[in-house]
């Protein structure tokens, strides 16, 4: 069964959505703090446990963004951030940490759903236990491996959260075609496009640094001013 943990200091609203939760099937565990969410979250590591885990920015021992920084040193399960502030800086700034998705409080349940769902979906159910060779995509000094969700540069293992490499197979799955931003988002995030360029261009540079040789001038992700992206043709 696919677990969901929910790291809050709302007590009152991590009830709620634990109830929704478990209402859609899934299993779901709860913490008050960043320090216990941590704790969960290395508790549960080793056998792929949790699907997703909910995660408020403003708690008062360790912050949101601290605990994503943190998570992701290990692991990348999908992230769905909570935060009251509806300003666009905070949103920027989850997403370069690797948060996968954002969600303004005050917020309806149906749409907190569509999003769990949404998410544990693309990492679940799109996530197979074995791969053929099929899923594999054959680059330049690079192997994209989509069964297993791995992204190998030199047979070295790049980690990439899970929206990155929805993003980065997206593309490579698409080479010498070229993508505008509102395309991008709409096919990778599989939503209204919602968010400013600059979310877009943040993930970007992320998987710039991580997988190209020269993240200042990149050989696979490509940029096409003033219309979009594309992946290199020749990689």
């Amino acid at each position: 069964m696919n677990t969901v943990l929910i790291i809050d200091d709302d007590k009152e609203l991590c009830a709620l959505m634990k109830k929704c939760i478990e209402q859609e099937n899934l299993s779901a565990m709860v913490a008050h703090s960043g320090t216990e969410g941590l704790r969960l979250v290395e508790d549960n590591r080793s056998d792929s446990f949790l699907s997703l885990i909910i995660l408020d920015v403003m708690m008062p021992d360790i912050d949101g963004f601290q605990v994503l920084k943190k998570i992701r040193e290990t692991s990348n399960t999908p992230v769905l951030m909570l935060t009251a502030k509806s300003g666009e800086e905070d949103k920027v700034f989850g997403l370069r940490l690797g948060a996968d998705d954002y969600l303004t409080k005050p917020f309806s349940i149906n749409e907190l759903m569509a999003r769990v769902n949404s998410l544990i979906r693309r990492y679940t159910t799109l996530n197979p236990t074995s791969a053929t060779d099929t899923d594999c995509i054959i680059l330049q000094g690079m192997v994209i491996d989509k069964g297993n969700r791995i992204v190998s540069v030199n047979n070295v293992p790049i980690e990439l959260t899970s929206k990155e490499f929805d993003l980065f197979s997206f593309l490579a799955s698409n080479k010498g075609r070229i993508f505008t931003k509102k395309q991008i988002y709409m096919q990778v995030w599989e939503e209204e496009y919602a968010f400013d360029d600059s979310n877009i261009m943040s993930f970007i540079s992320k998987l710039r640094k991580k997988i190209e040789p020269d993240p200042d001038r990149p050989f696979y992700i490509q940029t096409v001013r003033g219309v979009g992206y594309r992946f290199n043709k020749e990689a």
